[in-house]
């Protein structure tokens, strides 16, 4: 729905924050009318924080993000914020970075993720570098509102308009990042093991980030999709297995030790094995975890989102540690890395972070962590999981998938899912819990959880069992029970 229909139907505010920033299609929803009350509130928001605060304005390889980007600097401007612009397209975990390390009060940043190509987004950080928690995206939106009760849906530009561009200091945000990433990973380990990675950049932000980092410390690679392209081949800048296709068949071709992929921010990873397979995100959280806690002798916890396999805490749990669940949005991990209460914290959709790194998902660093952990460990990721999977006595095999339903259908499943039932797809429901959506544990320690998208307009329905056939069985019931 347009900005003018919203406000024509009474709706509060066309700005919506969702688990991970505002997003929208562009030219319907995303618009310079709507980025326009979205960056006034913003600046609005934040003078109330600082007298006079200074704010990071980033963007990824996006249409229009530039453009974005400069309408963003001029409002910061015009309202007494001083800005500092990206002087070109900037990882989401370095713009998280930058803010730490020069104390600033915040940053705009122009992204839409891993969504496909027609989306852009805002995310907001604050001055504790990590996604704006819900009471600061509330006041935006609040503020949105108010403006639009006010002005109508099209506020009005300053005297003179913004023919004449605020100036701003452009700054280069990568040299200072990379520095960050070499007191993180053990780069001597990498340069010795004489391995080759396949880098995938998406013809996203991580080009220039990920394959300089590993090309500058001796390790061997090849990379791929670093130009840009604002349609990025039709599919979008998600590290899912079809899209990492083109990664597969240039390691499997190329003989290489692995395929290393960061999506259209740079924020999630992607991991191609060598034998071709896709390695699902769940199953390298906890093998990142279980390798920082042996090599960092960092015997703290871990945090998950409650959409997160419990693989994590089987780990943790035989080191004797515990797990912290959290609803979905890395902005509650975050929150944990900033007490330093956790050793790693990740997120089933390809996001992770570790202790005392940015409050962020950081896909460069997850990227070089595994490629570390392959070379200390002189076993491919397959190997790696089977070794895992004996040691903690079971198997984890997650699944998600996206219910594409009309409005009927979810309203039913969200009335469905609101019964505390005793049984539910021939399983006995051993526990429920609400922490985000509902997820149903049984009696056998299987799981499924049925939550709605906060960036999509889906359903999604993640399940976990003991195998694969077991898994595929359970999801295949629960798509049935969701639909019926």
């Amino acid at each position: 729905m347009s900005s003018q229909s919203s406000a024509a139907a009474g709706r509060p505010s066309p700005i919506k924050f969702g688990t991970s920033g505002w997003r929208g299609l562009i030219a319907d929803d995303f618009t310079f009318a709507n980025v326009r009350l979205a960056v006034t509130a913003i600046a609005e928001h934040v003078k109330t924080k600082a007298e006079r605060p200074t704010i990071l304005v980033g963007y990824d390889t996006r249409f229009y993000s530039e453009e974005f980007s400069q309408l963003a600097v001029d409002i910061l401007e015009q309202h007494g914020v001083r800005t500092l612009l990206c002087e070109t397209f900037t990882p989401t975990p370095a713009v998280a970075f930058e803010i730490m390390r020069r104390k600033l009060d915040g940053a705009v940043n122009f992204t839409a993720s891993h969504n496909p190509a027609q989306y852009h987004g805002l995310k907001f950080s604050s001055a504790d570098a990590g996604p704006a928690l819900p009471d600061v995206t509330k006041d935006i939106e609040a503020r949105v509102a108010k403006m639009i009760a006010k002005d109508g849906p099209f506020p009005m530009a300053p005297p003179g308009g913004y023919e004449k561009h605020a100036a701003s200091e452009k700054v280069n945000l990568r040299e200072n990042y990379l520095k960050r990433i070499e007191e993180l990973v053990h780069f001597d380990t990498l340069r010795k093991a004489n391995l080759k990675f396949v880098v995938d950049a998406l013809h996203g932000c991580g080009a220039g980030y990920l394959d300089r980092a590993l090309a500058d410390h001796g390790v061997t690679v090849q990379a791929l999709r670093t130009n840009r392209d604002c349609l990025f081949d039709g599919t979008g800048p998600d590290v899912s297995e079809e899209n990492l296709a083109p990664l597969r068949k240039v390691v499997s071709d190329s003989k290489a030790t692995a395929g290393l992929a960061t999506d259209g921010d740079a924020d999630r990873f992607g991991i191609v094995d060598g034998d071709g397979t896709w390695i699902q995100p769940n199953l390298i959280l906890a093998l990142v975890y279980d390798y920082l806690v042996e090599t960092r002798k960092w015997n703290m916890p871990a945090a998950r989102s409650v959409a997160t396999t419990q693989m994590v805490d089987a780990v943790a749990k035989s080191h004797g540690q515990k797990t912290h669940q959290t609803p979905v949005g890395f902005k509650y991990i975050g929150q944990l890395i900033r007490e330093d209460k956790i050793a790693l914290g990740g997120e089933e959709s390809a996001g992770l972070t570790i202790r005392g790194h940015v409050p962020e998902k950081d896909g460069v660093l997850a990227c070089l962590l595994v490629a570390e952990m392959m070379a200390a460990r002189g076993a491919s990721i397959g190997e790696q999981i089977r070794a895992m999977f004996k040691k903690l006595g079971r198997e984890f095999w997650p699944v998600r998938e996206n219910l594409h339903l009309s409005d009927e259908q979810k309203a039913n499943a969200v009335k469905k899912v609101a019964v505390d039932a005793s049984t539910l797809v021939g399983r006995k429901v051993v526990s429920i819990d609400r922490t985000d959506g509902a997820k149903f544990v049984f009696d056998d320690g299987s799981w499924m959880l049925l939550r709605l998208s906060g960036t999509e307009p889906l359903l999604r329905l993640y399940v976990e069992a003991e195998s694969a056939t077991a898994s595929a069985k359970l999801t295949r019931e629960a798509t049935q029970w969701v639909l019926s």
